[in-house]
């Protein structure tokens, strides 16, 4: 069995301030370790890591950064490498948000050299991916999915495949209050579970999928009963310590 996984992606939320408040409450908030319904991360913005870290340390969850570069040192200036997340003793990294390839124009060549930067040094990476509206309405979810995973994961080896977190978020439902139907949200991931048994059915079976956009306390149990969504990458939602850890409950279903 798949353990299920919620992660909360902070985006640019969080001074160091708020990010040892939070943690502290959500520690109240949240059951013992062995008795959560899922694994729990919170992915957070570079200056709040090592805080995070110190207060979440021996708790079980998990803290992951947002974006990293592949290089482990040279003239990228404003960047991040690996080895600087794993000496703050951060366990994962976000890679692919929709935001950074929207935004900042980050490009799957790109992500080939990370995910696989991020195996290499031992930390996990939640590649997300996902279509935008208009894809989506022209019939284009299943090329853009398959474009987008197969270009990701090109350079891991099959043994590591099921160690990376894929998370599905289509575009339209990121931060607009849409959010995919359960129908929806099972078809596009049991897709996206196919792409990796193309390279290997041990890791189709293995790897975990996530379902991001929109996820709220009111609609988690429904979304994470579907069998092949391993959990929820959630934005705005995990702001909010109460909120977050009820969607972590919704993971009983």
């Amino acid at each position: 069995m798949r353990r299920p996984y919620i992660a909360g992606n902070w985006k640019m939320w969080g001074t160091r301030a708020q990010a040892a408040e939070y943690c502290d409450r959500l520690l109240e908030l949240l059951p013992d370790e062995g008795r959560r319904p899922a694994d729990v991360g919170v992915c957070v913005p570079f200056t709040a890591l090592d805080v995070c870290v110190e207060r979440l340390r021996g708790s079980g969850v998990v803290v992951a950064a947002q974006n990293m570069h592949f290089a482990a040192n040279g003239a990228y200036t404003g960047e991040v490498s690996p080895a600087m997340l794993t000496e703050l003793h951060v366990m994962g990294v976000v890679l692919g948000h929709s935001e950074r390839r929207e935004y900042y124009c980050e490009q799957d060549r790109a992500l080939q050299e990370k995910v696989a930067a991020a195996l290499a040094a031992g930390l996990q990476p939640i590649l997300c991916v996902g279509e935008t509206e208009e894809e989506r309405e022209h019939g284009k979810t299943e090329r853009k999915l398959r474009h987008q995973v197969q270009e990701g994961l090109e350079k891991v080896d099959r043994e590591r495949l099921a160690d990376v977190v894929i998370a599905y978020e289509p575009v339209w439902a990121i931060g607009t209050g849409r959010v995919a139907t359960p129908e929806q949200a099972q078809e596009a991931i049991s897709f996206v579970r196919a792409l990796v048994g193309d390279r290997s059915r041990d890791a189709e079976e293995r790897v975990r999928v996530l379902y991001g956009g929109s996820v709220k306390p009111d609609n988690a149990a429904e979304i994470l009963a579907q069998p092949d969504v391993d959990g929820a990458l959630v934005g705005g939602a995990s702001l909010d310590p109460e909120d977050f850890a009820r969607i972590v409950a919704a993971a009983a279903s």
